[in-house]
């Protein structure tokens, strides 16, 4: 969208606070533009196709994996913003960002690095996002990290502690002053949940954890598939469940869409500062957010706290632990490249190195640290 079509409450990328460290302006692209073009040119993007949700990456390739993930958030992002007038390129670029700090397993393996770092300051995947965009991609000679707008890296940190607000200087003040990031994050956030959970239904329904008669106890889940059926009676399997996710998607960016739009017309937010004052915009109807909260309530007990996934987590977990305390205790086990950065911080280049793993390179890695046949 052209700058000059924005809404004057959007994020104007001519009037971004800058950069850490000062570039010459880019040429034929927005300031937002290129963030987006560096976090997709990323190493830590890439590596997001074969970093899972739920399901580990060997159990199959049909299953969302890290950058599926992103790119539907990308997607319902983008759209979003398109509807309200407000920068696109800002939304994907933060929709694209937001897991690159995600650890191998999903989920279980975060638990287990934040309980390994718990005496050094502790794990959280955002801000581990923030520190690879600002400290580990190294592709630049004039400085680590991708160099992004500051208000993509807001964006970036969706949660953060006031300990750690304070340590992270004026890229997390809003965490301290109790102030809201840019429109164009708020969405990023909410397209996060929408894709997250019924994205999840999918596999969920696939892999066969969850059946069509659990998920339907789930309220919209039942009234999007009684509509579906009521046009197609004889509709049933993929096309089915496809079908029901596809319309409930709908329904639900459709309702953030209206209840935002009404949101902003009532608050007149004229510029990012003026958000920045006002309680959250970027919302869902009561009705909506009380139907998605069932769903994720739903997902959580049916879903991840299946004994399947169960199984699997406490598998992963035992990896990630058992890594970090092999390099933990023998810093000449970690590649050359961060034996000279644990001179400093060897806890937190530990959690840098797993981190930055895959599942299958975890998996590998661990093998070849404790089978004798490997090398």
């Amino acid at each position: 969208m052209r700058d000059s079509a924005l809404a004057p409450c959007a994020a104007h990328p001519e009037r971004s606070r800058g950069r850490r460290y000062r570039e010459a302006p880019p040429r034929g692209r927005s300031e937002y533009q290129r963030d987006r073009d560096r976090i997709i040119h990323s190493t830590a993007f890439r590596r997001l196709e074969y970093k899972t949700q739920v399901f580990v990456n060997h159990e199959g390739d049909l299953f969302r994996t890290r950058l599926t993930h992103s790119l539907e958030v990308a997607q319902i992002a983008r759209s979003v913003a398109r509807s309200l007038r407000l920068d696109e390129d800002l939304t994907e670029a933060i929709a694209l960002a937001h897991d690159l700090g995600h650890t191998p397993f999903g989920h279980a393996g975060q638990d287990a690095l934040h309980a390994c770092m718990r005496r050094h300051g502790g794990f959280e995947h955002n801000l581990q996002s923030l520190r690879v965009v600002d400290l580990l991609e190294q592709r630049y000679a004039a400085f680590d990290g991708l160099n992004l707008t500051f208000e993509t890296r807001e964006g970036i940190l969706k949660h953060c502690s006031r300990q750690n607000a304070r340590a992270l200087g004026d890229v997390a003040e809003r965490f301290l002053k109790r102030r809201r990031p840019s429109l164009e994050a708020q969405i990023a956030n909410l397209a996060d949940e929408i894709a997250y959970n019924n994205h999840d239904i999918d596999d969920g329904l696939r892999s066969g954890l969850l059946s069509l008669e659990q998920i339907s106890s789930a309220k919209i889940f039942a009234r999007h598939q009684s509509l579906v059926l009521r046009q197609y009676p004889r509709l049933a399997g993929r096309r089915l469940i496809h079908e029901t996710v596809r319309r409930m998607i709908d329904t639900l960016v459709t309702d953030l869409i209206r209840t935002s739009a009404a949101n902003i017309r009532k608050q007149a937010p004229a510029s990012t500062e003026e958000v920045r004052l006002a309680p959250p915009l970027i919302a869902f109807s009561p009705r909506i957010r009380e139907e998605s909260l069932e769903l994720k309530r739903f997902l959580h007990h049916n879903l991840y706290r299946h004994y399947r996934v169960t199984r699997m987590s406490a598998k992963a977990r035992r990896v990630v632990e058992n890594l970090f305390e092999a390099f933990m205790a023998d810093t000449r086990l970690l590649p050359p490249e961060f034996q000279g950065r644990a001179e400093n911080h060897v806890a937190r280049v530990i959690a840098d190195y797993i981190a930055g793993m895959t599942d299958r390179y975890a998996m590998l890695e661990h093998r070849r640290l404790f089978a004798i046949d490997e090398t």
